[in-house]
């Protein structure tokens, strides 16, 4: 190899029905120092290029012909429990949690990057570098929907920091005085804390004891 040459990266086989892309990829992946052994057009011809070449990294589009669901997904899937040890970067053209945390969750060089990311040569490089260490990658984008949607299915979320002291101190079965002595303010101070919270988690309208214990429920339910 040319001295002036990138060192080689190992075999990576790509498949994307996107043609241009493909290319793409496959230019860039050279540039870089990596040997592309192969591109596909759909899962199946991936499934035989990796039998084939058994490379050290795949990078694969979820949505892939015939159907353009998961077929890609469903491809690496197969690939990781027959190579385990191959690196797989799946590209997306949008955020899919589902299909994303299900192919993280298979373990290490692994990773899911939105196709929009592979314009970031520099972010495209250095995913690709992690994904061959041993590492996995997970686009910003996915991160910042799961922590959204987190936020949204955590019923404690509206709920500020002192409201949550309160609310915890009432799952110990502490009087609002007894919170009261405890954070070290007045009891009227604490039941308009008390008041907020009901009020924040849209607790029916009802004798305020039962609602205490409905507010402790969801407290308990949530952690």
């Amino acid at each position: 190899m040319d001295a002036a040459q990138p060192p080689a990266r190992g075999r990576v086989v790509l498949a994307d029905d996107d043609v241009l892309l493909r290319e793409g990829l496959a230019s860039l992946c050279e540039r870089l120092g990596y040997e592309v052994a192969g591109q596909a057009g759909d899962a199946n011809a991936l499934l035989e290029l990796v039998a084939e070449h058994v490379p050290d990294l795949v990078i694969v589009d979820i949505r892939m012909p015939p159907t353009h669901s998961t077929e890609g997904l469903k491809a690496a899937r197969g690939i990781r429990e027959r190579y385990p040890d191959l690196g797989i970067l799946v590209l997306s053209a949008f955020v899919e949690v589902e299909d994303a945390l299900e192919l993280l969750a298979s373990g290490r060089r692994i990773g899911y990057l939105l196709k929009s990311r592979v314009t970031v040569v520099d972010e495209f490089i250095e995913a690709l570098d992690r994904i061959r260490k041993g590492g996995s990658v997970v686009d910003p984008s996915l991160v910042r929907e799961l922590v959204s949607a987190q936020r949204r299915d955590d019923p404690l979320s509206f709920l500020s920091t002192r409201e949550r002291e309160v609310l915890e101190l009432m799952a110990e079965g502490r009087s609002n005085a007894g919170i009261g002595r405890r954070l070290w303010v007045t009891e009227g101070t604490v039941e308009k804390h008390v008041r907020s919270i009901l009020g924040k988690l849209r607790l029916p309208e009802a004798a305020d004891d039962h609602r205490r214990v409905l507010a402790v429920l969801t407290y308990l339910e949530s952690r």
